[in-house]
């Protein structure tokens, strides 16, 4: 292929990449032999990268270095909370990857040399690099909350990075008495997977109404609002006795303390099970704390944060504003107004990859587009959802007007059975996209 129709296709085809990658793909290859790019962390974001640039272009010599010989989605995993799927139908491995061509390596990144290009191994070894990805996915805030931290997180869960943590939240739940009392702690803004909280809250009191009736579910909430807030709270009225009007009412299963109310945890004492909150103080039989959020270990290591704790980037390239040649995707880039949610990073991999493979062969990256779409499922039957197209105009990443939406509030029982199941598709398809 010329250069010049190299460039022309990369100008009016990478920027549908994003969009269009997740529905299907065509395999093709783009010249420039000897390149190396090496990707640190295995998440959505590094793995659907390292897939699409050994697709897009072979002849690049692509590295994931991941700690962990395999991967469990974040989303989906409230419905292992539920007892509506099981551990291992989030469980992925890296099988695939290797299959299309990328070296995976099992190490532990313990530093970025930016001016050598060269990410270095806790267990020794270098790995030199043309371009680098960092997809680090989310660290935790453990001071924010007096007397929650990494060593206590281990009793009182946040099963906010799915895997063990999911299997010892589920435990607890199936153990909790009837009657008992549940209290879910959201974070603080920006987090990972903003519907999140509520949707584990709708899956656990499916799962109380079946099994533990008597119980009760207490989100503690520093916010006032949260995404996709009238669809839950209808739901929950439909389902869970809720009262939109009267959010902490009596007789209902779930009872939401807003911040403006009291919903801010001070402290948590987990000998006692006891949470303070600003108004009162609650004793529970089980807690879920999801601390407030910051970008990943490594990517404070390799100096890619601001005073925020986030990365700043180059929404056209995903470029870190810090440091050259090495790109920041996922949760940890700062990349508003695309949410931190794996479909996201799903979309900015690839529009990463699509710019990497342009550079590489000598080209400018192509024009960008972006898409979200985030899935929460309320009661079996009742699915909701929320979608946005992106584009990249004067420096920014903005929303297309009119490209997306949020499920309609008034209940439709034929279109949230409906939501349900493209919930479950899509999770198969995507999930297919990055591991397959």
């Amino acid at each position: 292929m010329s250069k010049t129709t190299r460039r022309s296709f990369l100008k009016t085809g990478g920027a549908a990449i994003a969009a269009a990658a997740a529905m299907g793909y065509i395999p093709f290859a783009i010249g420039g032999a000897g390149k190396k790019v090496v990707i640190v962390g295995g998440g959505i974001g590094g793995a659907t990268a390292a897939k699409y640039l050994r697709m897009m272009d072979p002849s690049i010599e692509v590295t994931l270095i991941e700690a962990n010989p395999s991967y469990y989605t974040c989303f989906m995993s409230n419905e292992v909370l539920s007892g509506e799927r099981d551990i291992e139908s989030i469980h992925f491995k890296y099988s695939g990857l290797r299959g299309h061509g990328v070296n995976v390596v099992h190490d532990w990144v313990s530093g970025i040399d930016a001016d050598k290009r060269v990410v270095k191994t806790k267990s020794g070894n270098s790995f030199p690099y043309d371009r680098c990805i960092v997809s680090p996915g989310v660290d935790f805030k453990w001071e924010a909350i007096e007397g929650y931290n990494e060593k206590v997180s281990r009793i009182i869960p946040h099963a906010w990075k799915a895997g063990p943590q999911t299997v010892t939240l589920r435990k607890q739940l199936r153990n909790m008495r009837d009657g008992g009392t549940m209290v879910i702690v959201p974070p603080t803004n920006p987090f990972r997977c903003p519907p999140g909280p509520y949707e584990r809250a709708s899956q656990i009191a499916h799962y109380f109404s079946r099994h533990k009736p008597k119980s009760k579910i207490i989100i503690l909430d520093p916010k006032d609002k949260f995404s996709k807030f009238g669809l839950f709270t209808s739901g929950w009225a439909r389902h869970y006795g809720f009262d939109p009007e009267n959010p902490t009412a009596e007789g209902s299963m779930i009872s939401w303390v807003k911040g403006a109310e009291g919903g801010k945890v001070e402290s948590v004492d987990p000998k006692t099970m006891t949470i303070q909150a600003e108004v009162e103080e609650i004793k529970a039989d089980v807690i879920n704390i999801i601390p407030p959020q910051k970008a990943g270990k490594i990517a404070f290591a390799a100096g890619l944060t601001n005073d925020k704790g986030w990365c700043p980037i180059d929404g056209k390239t995903f470029e870190s504003k810090i440091h050259k040649n090495i790109h920041v995707i996922g949760d940890s880039a700062v990349a508003s107004p695309l949410p931190k949610s794996g479909y996201a990073a799903n979309s900015e991999a690839k529009v990463c990859a699509a710019a990497i493979v342009a550079m590489l062969g000598g080209d400018s990256a192509p024009q960008p587009s972006y898409v979200n779409t985030c899935y929460s499922v309320i009661a079996p039957g009742d699915g909701i959802s929320v979608a946005m197209v992106y584009a990249y105009k004067d420096g920014k990443i903005v929303k297309v007007k009119g490209s997306g939406g949020l499920t309609p509030g008034k209940f439709d029982a034929k279109m949230r059975a409906r939501e349900e199941q493209y919930a479950h598709s899509w999770f198969n398809n995507i999930t297919n996209d990055v591991f397959g």
